[in-house]
């Protein structure tokens, strides 16, 4: 009878506490939105440090010294509905109830499958711990910490079978500290004390505190992904129109190249003239002079400059002068209020959203040091990257960069070996090019059509030779026969040179007026053009 006393009062109690279960864990509010944050206390992030989330405080200040990719929240709206819900977090943490207890010594090799762990004393995680979500995505991990929780150097917690960092959380009664080197996951929560994050170490989610300083010096941190965590998309990307075609182009200004450039897109500009490229490395137009495209072009870049000064950002970066350093930046439009430096490496993160777009607007010059890198990861797309520089560019020797490059009333100059996956463009400013590879995202012809080189993926139309000398045979395929088709030639300048009936399988062009140089044509069925593309005279 006494047994069965007991567990009718064990099974109240057990519906009395907040439902947390192994696979839904408590819900968090508006501290998902937080990678550091103190109700009480101040939070302070300093060396080359990477940090991914808001920061803030709901009762002190926070100093930083490095670029967030978060917003900084200070004693304000954001800041209190925070530290409502992270009093709320810990209140159901602290009344779970436990389905294991567990040695103070943590880690060491050993492997944690789901549940509700229990630790009597101070805490240490050694080596490797492993969190085995046994195939489970919803699988949550909570570890009850009744003192203080520390890590030993290069200490790491893994996640296998599913499992995630957003599912994991840390109810710490005491100081909080990682050592250096140490890889943590989850969601840290120090009840009135603090919590410091050393060099050279990682945590994935979140670090806050009841009531106590919060410290990061040369870290990274970053906010989990799962877990009905926000998409981030990123803005809509500007229409550039026929600005599209090109890969260098100044809307007044000269384009001057020195040494050997290639070039992938159209090259030229509105007002001035385009010297110094070779006509065979370019795989595009070379608008030698301006033209009607020079003239579309200038008008549709005009208006993408002024569509991305006017978007709203999403995040400042504080410390223009201190940007790259190995900062990850996520689909947002960014705003920095002075001269930037890009030093070392910049990561977009497009975290897993081939489609995610990132602006980033300039507001002084945009400056790179030397061999510096913006680095793709996560399914971030070139052509989805835009730079609003509101002042002159330069891109100094052997820097990697991808994105398109808008630089409104400012030079542009790329210097020696500069590799650009993207466009370099000016509303008001010369642009300078010396021994640079430019590869851009669409090659057009001279009436704006993209080109697939000598055929396309429908190989509808089939040319041959190209190059080409003094005949040009063009093979139509047997379905369009029986349609009216024609093929028309145009020259770098867009003019009309050749335009030719297609009433059989195989016809043969004589093309021996033609001088030396790039053309590109149009094949035309029934009034629709069906492919283009780009042919070489020798």
């Amino acid at each position: 009878m006494k047994l069965k006393h007991l567990l009718n009062i064990s099974a109240c109690a057990l519906l009395s506490l907040p439902q947390i279960t192994f696979a839904q864990g408590p819900p968090i509010g508006a501290t998902a939105n937080f990678a550091l944050f103190t109700t009480v206390g101040a939070v302070n992030v300093s060396g080359v440090s990477q940090l991914t989330g808001d920061i803030g405080t709901n009762g002190g200040s926070t100093t930083v010294f490095v670029n967030v990719n978060g917003n900084i929240h200070d004693n304000d709206g954001a800041s209190a509905l925070c530290a409502s819900n992270l009093l709320t977090l810990y209140g159901q943490l602290d009344t779970t109830i436990p389905t294991d207890t567990i040695s103070s010594l943590l880690g060491n090799g050993d492997t944690l499958v789901a549940g509700v762990y229990f630790i009597a004393a101070a805490t240490t995680l050694n080596l490797d711990l492993t969190l085995n979500a046994e195939g489970n995505p919803n699988a949550v991990f909570i570890f009850k910490v009744e003192g203080t929780l520390s890590t030993g150097t290069n200490s790491k917690v893994k996640l296998i079978n599913n499992a995630l960092a957003c599912n994991v959380f840390w109810k710490v009664e005491g100081a909080i500290s990682m050592a250096s080197g140490s890889t943590m996951r989850g969601n840290l929560i120090a009840n009135n004390a603090a919590i410091s994050i050393g060099v050279g170490d990682t945590l994935e989610g979140r670090a806050m505190s009841t009531a106590g300083a919060i410290l990061v010096d040369g870290a990274m941190v970053y906010t989990p992904t799962g877990c009905g965590s926000a998409v981030h998309n990123g803005p809509i990307a500007p229409n550039l129109g026929v600005a599209a075609c090109y890969a260098v182009f100044p809307s007044d200004g000269p384009v001057t190249n020195a040494g050997i450039t290639t070039v992938k897109g159209d090259v030229g500009t509105n007002v001035g003239l385009t010297i110094g490229y070779d006509s065979l490395l370019i795989n595009g137009t070379l608008h030698l002079i301006p033209d009607t495209s020079t003239a579309h072009s200038a008008a549709d870049l005009l208006s993408a400059s002024i569509y991305l000064n006017a978007l709203t950002p999403d995040i400042e970066l504080r410390v223009p002068a201190e940007f790259g350093r190995n900062l990850v930046l996520t689909p947002h439009t960014y705003i920095m209020n002075g001269a930037t430096m890009l030093h070392d490496t910049l990561y977009l993160n497009g975290e897993g959203n081939a489609n995610a777009v990132f602006v980033i607007q300039v507001f002084g010059a945009f400056e790179t040091t030397v061999n510096s890198k913006v680095v793709l990861t996560n399914g971030t797309q070139a052509k989805n990257v835009y730079w609003e520089v509101n002042g002159a560019v330069s891109i100094n020797d052997y820097s990697i960069f991808n994105g398109t490059i808008i630089a409104n009333n400012g030079a542009v100059s790329l210097t020696t070996g500069v590799q650009l996956f993207g466009r370099a463009m000016s509303t008001t400013g010369a642009i300078q090019t010396a021994a640079d590879s430019i590869v851009s995202f669409l090659v057009c012809n001279p009436i704006g059509i993209a080109s697939h080189d000598s055929k396309n993926e429908a190989n509808a139309v089939s040319i041959y030779p190209n190059p080409f000398t003094s005949t040009l045979s063009i093979v139509l395929n047997n379905d369009l026969l029986s349609n009216k088709s024609s093929i028309k030639i145009y020259n770098a300048l867009g003019a009309e040179v050749i335009s030719t009936d297609i009433t059989k399988s195989v016809t043969t062009i004589d093309t021996s007026n033609l001088p030396p140089g790039i053309y590109f044509y149009r094949a035309i069925t029934n009034n629709k053009t069906i492919q283009s593309g780009r042919l070489i005279a020798e």
